[in-house]
């Protein structure tokens, strides 16, 4: 009995301490962590949020909000990871019931709303601005193992870079279905690409030297003036951010045949307090020329070039910033025949020495608590090249000898210079908030090209005073409307240019846009264009002169469309259609008017009119920051109002030359872990009429051709080693361009070929082999 009692109270005891064990336990797991997924002042949706070393883990809802539940005392690290934002480790202690812990991330390299400023000329996250920007950032350029500017800008909706001459292998930017002359190319902002750097320019800026690319389809004369009726490509360098360097050196082989060799370099260095920061780089490529059809001419030209440059910033106070860009580039470029002899010995030939200095110098200051800014800015190009373009008549003739004596030796000379100024101020609680921008620059560019021997000679100054105004009014976070206009004085037109836009951005839902843009703009009459360029066809050089009575064209620009996207933990996808529509009004066009000694002459002229449009589909996909997709596809017509006369021996078109009416592109990258990455690409051209000019051994007579569809097709393997213990990664990659040599088969052969008869890739198979060794 006394047993029972006694063991009763002894079950009573671990009764009372099993409950008092088990209500401690209950009351240490009862906390809750909860807060938001943000980035930028912007919340971040579906971001997974866990605990590590446990089993505790949430996503976060469409508004960043997450709540996590029976949570222990003490210390714990929160991991936020999602596709589109970097992967963040934060430390944190729970200490009572209610945890309330907000968490800042950064967006990736997969960034869904990057900051632009292209399409405003002010700081906007992409799916706040209503005037749709396109960014290529420099990963995007490594993935394509891209050279330059020009290999690269073919990865982008709506755009082709085309070669158009078969000896010097010059190219030109196609937006939306125009021309090179209807796109402008800045530089950080800053229009100093001219018409004469951008025959070789797009060739001779590395990739090295760029941290991404902005693209604006369609007019934007009222904020960058002449020549933007197309659209917009704003290249922006390598800015210092973190201390490190990198080092590089790039093999390729096209067709087993030809070397082309790039080393490159890049180093940053930030002082302690991030108040003053420089980064370096230098470029070297050295490629050989190769032959095509095996009749000793090139298709694509030797080229050395050397490229250094620098971006130095420093920020006197917390409200004021000083940056200066400054790029050298030196090219030496040499197509035709074959023999290793002076140019004017040999039977045809293009050779081009060009040194190239660029620069831009940018000071900010943001006053009234932050509402206010002030931007002035100086910016400079200058250009020298010597350059020869010349066929050598029958060796031992009358026209050999006269050749001889006074060999189509030329030079040129180009400066283009820009000031200016823009003043932004924000005013909040009127009907929403609105950023008014004014601002004014003045541009010259002057150009001076002469050829003795052809009497060729041109010698312009252009200047022009601009003046723009802007209101980019959020009326509330579902509607965007943005307005402005610019008024520019031409020196070469007699009247005033007013340029108006209008733009609207509507979010219907979270994930879904709508914009609408109404543009105008226009193009003066230029001494040096891409179209300016000297051709070989026949046995003479063609050379293109302007009207007397030239005007400037005109444009009216409209655009619709509809963007989507979809984002959770494990994946991000996106589509976005644009139909386009631009009207051109006085549209330039060269008038074959006959042969003199040296060959076949043109004048540009101004006909009635011409009609573009089109649509634009862009799709792009990301699962787990493993396989990323991005692809886009063009459908076009660009036709003048009334036939077109493209050769005196030819009935007049109206279609627009060396424009197919579909076009496009697809790339994707599969990153398995950290040490491998795979990719593959695709461009897409489809079927373009051309002009085949006779004189040739292949061509007899002028005739309209039509080009077969092009796909080529790239691969690209890396493999990362990471030295962590010297904080190094070395990538190794192996690659492929253009892998089923799809390429150009009917080229002209000899002195007398047509060079312009050039259409499609701008190069055949091409093996490579690249090593990479950066800091971390």
């Amino acid at each position: 009995m006394i047993f029972a009692v006694n063991n009763l109270k002894l079950n009573t005891k671990i009764y009372i301490l099993l409950m008092i064990f088990v209500i401690v336990k209950i009351n240490l797991n009862a906390q809750t962590i909860k807060g938001k997924i943000t980035s930028k002042n912007k919340v971040v949706p579906y971001a997974g949020v866990v605990l590590e070393g446990t089993n505790y883990g949430v996503s976060a809802d469409e508004f960043g909000n997450y709540e996590i539940k029976n949570v222990d005392l003490g210390g714990v690290n929160i991991i936020v990871t999602g596709v589109g934002i970097e992967t963040k480790k934060v430390y944190v202690v729970v200490t009572k019931e209610i945890n309330i812990f907000d968490i800042n991330v950064e967006f990736s390299k997969y960034d869904i709303d990057q900051v632009v400023v292209t399409g405003t000329k002010t700081f906007k996250r992409q799916n706040e601005s209503p005037v749709i920007v396109n960014v290529i950032d420099s990963r995007q350029l490594q993935s394509v193992q891209a050279c330059n500017l020009s290999e690269g800008l073919n990865f982008q909706t709506g755009i082709r870079v085309e070669t158009d001459c078969q000896t010097c292998n010059y190219t030109q930017l196609r937006m939306n279905g125009l021309s090179g002359g209807y796109s402008q190319i800045l530089i950080n902002g800053r229009p100093i690409f001219s018409p004469l750097v951008g025959m070789y320019g797009m060739d001779q800026i590395p990739v090295n030297m760029i941290d991404r690319i902005e693209i604006v389809r369609g007019g934007g004369s009222s904020l960058y003036g002449s020549s933007a009726i197309g659209g917009i490509v704003n290249v922006i360098t390598k800015v210092p951010k973190n201390d490190g360097f990198s080092f590089g050196y790039d093999y390729s082989i096209i067709c087993n045949s030809a070397d082309d060799e790039v080393l490159h370099g890049n180093t940053t260095v930030l002082s302690d307090n991030k108040n003053t920061g420089v980064t370096f780089f230098v470029n070297k490529r050295v490629r050989d020329w190769y032959d095509y059809n095996n009749d000793n001419y090139s298709e694509i030209p030797k080229v050395k070039i050397n490229n250094f440059g620098t971006n130095f910033f420093f920020l006197p106070s917390k409200n004021q910033k000083l940056e200066v860009n400054f790029a050298s580039i030196s090219e030496y470029r040499y197509g035709g025949e074959m023999v290793s002899r002076a140019p004017h010995l040999t039977m045809q030939a293009e050779e081009r020495n060009h040194d190239i200095m660029l620069g831009n110098l940018d000071y900010q200051i943001n006053f009234n608590q932050g509402v206010s800014s002030f931007i002035t800015y100086l910016a400079s190009q200058h250009t020298l090249r010597e350059h020869y373009t010349g066929i050598r008549p029958e060796i031992g003739s009358a026209q050999d000898d006269i050749h001889l004596s006074a060999p189509p030796y030329g030079t040129s000379l180009n400066t283009t210079n820009q000031i200016g100024f823009q003043l932004n101020h924000k005013i909040e609680n009127f009907f929403g908030s609105n950023v008014f921008s004014i601002g004014s620059e003045y541009n010259s560019d002057y150009v001076m090209d002469e050829i003795f021997a052809y009497d060729y000679l041109i010698d312009q100054r252009v200047k022009t005073l601009g003046t723009f105004l802007q209101s980019d009014w959020k009326i509330s976070d579902g509607f965007n409307f943005l307005s402005g206009f610019r008024l520019d004085k031409h020196s070469s037109l007699d009247d005033f240019i007013f340029s108006p836009r209008f733009s609207l951005l509507c979010k219907f839902k979270m994930n879904s846009q709508f914009r609408m843009s109404y543009s105008t703009g226009f193009r003066a009459p230029q001494a040096f264009d891409s179209d300016m360029h000297i051709a070989f066809a026949g046995g003479g050089v063609s050379r293109i002169d302007l009207a007397d009575d030239l005007t400037e064209e005109r444009s009216k620009s409209l655009s619709l469309s509809y963007n989507y996207e979809k984002s959770s933990i494990k994946y991000i996808y996106g589509l976005a259609i644009e139909g386009f529509y631009t009207r051109i009004n006085n549209i330039f066009f060269q008038d074959p008017i006959g042969e003199d000694e040296f060959g076949k002459m043109f004048v540009k002229r101004n006909g009635d009119g011409a009609t573009v449009k089109g649509s634009n589909i862009e799709f792009r996909a990301n699962y787990f920051q493993k396989i990323q997709i991005e692809s886009g596809f063009t459908i076009q017509s660009s036709l003048y109002d009334n036939p077109i006369n493209y050769s005196d021996n030819l009935d007049p078109k109206r279609f627009f030359l060396r424009t197919p009416s579909n076009y496009g592109y697809m790339t994707i990258n599969y990153t398995p872990s950290n040490k491998f990455k795979f990719s593959t690409n695709i461009v897409n051209t489809g079927k373009m009429d051309l002009v085949h000019m006779g004189g040739s051994i292949e061509q007899e007579n002028d005739e309209y051709k039509s080009s077969e569809i092009f796909n080529v097709v790239g691969l690209k393997f890396t493999y990362v080693q990471n030295l962590n213990k010297i904080g190094l990664d070395i990538e190794y990659s192996l690659g492929v361009k253009n892998i089923t040599n799809d390429y150009q088969n009917d080229f002209d052969s000899g002195k007398n070929r047509d060079s312009n008869f050039i259409y499609g890739p701008s190069s055949p198979r091409t093996i490579y082999a690249s090593l990479l060794i950066k800091s971390f």
